[in-house]
């Protein structure tokens, strides 16, 4: 029954955090009257998305963040738009990354982050790239 019922679960959350992701088209014109139609970028599509995605669904994140919601921790489109304007991305995904792994408080209050000291620096990075791709 386990074998059958993580693959199903993992295979719902997939669903649904992709299914808040809109996909939108846009047509551009050039001096010709032809028009050519050219989709915005699906984040859903995107490597660091799939394999944060997968990272996040595999360890204990989702007990404290949702992509929208507030639970114990600040939800995940918050902490992706908080830092969407600082123009050194590296900087950030390492700083945020150390943050998984050895926890934290006070950037979203006193309710402390716990620390996941057997999540790797790569695997801690794919999950923050994963979330600052949810910015608004």
């Amino acid at each position: 029954m386990k074998k059958i019922f993580l693959p199903i679960m993992a295979a719902a959350l997939l669903v649904a955090c992709g299914s808040n992701e809109s996909k939108q088209t846009t047509e551009a014109n050039d001096n010709s009257g032809n028009t050519e139609s050219t989709s915005s970028t699906d984040v859903s599509d995107n490597p660091d998305y799939q394999k944060g995605l997968a990272l996040v669904a595999k360890n204990d994140c989702l007990t404290c963040h949702k992509v929208d919601e507030k639970l114990i921790g600040p939800p995940y489109r918050d902490v992706a738009d908080k830092y969407a304007g600082i123009p050194n991305r590296d900087s950030i995904v390492k700083h945020l990354a150390d943050k998984i792994i050895s926890g934290g408080t006070g950037v979203w209050g006193q309710v402390a982050m716990t620390p996941h000291p057997g999540i790797s620096e790569p695997d801690a990075e794919a999950m923050v790239k994963y979330v600052l791709l949810l910015k608004k």
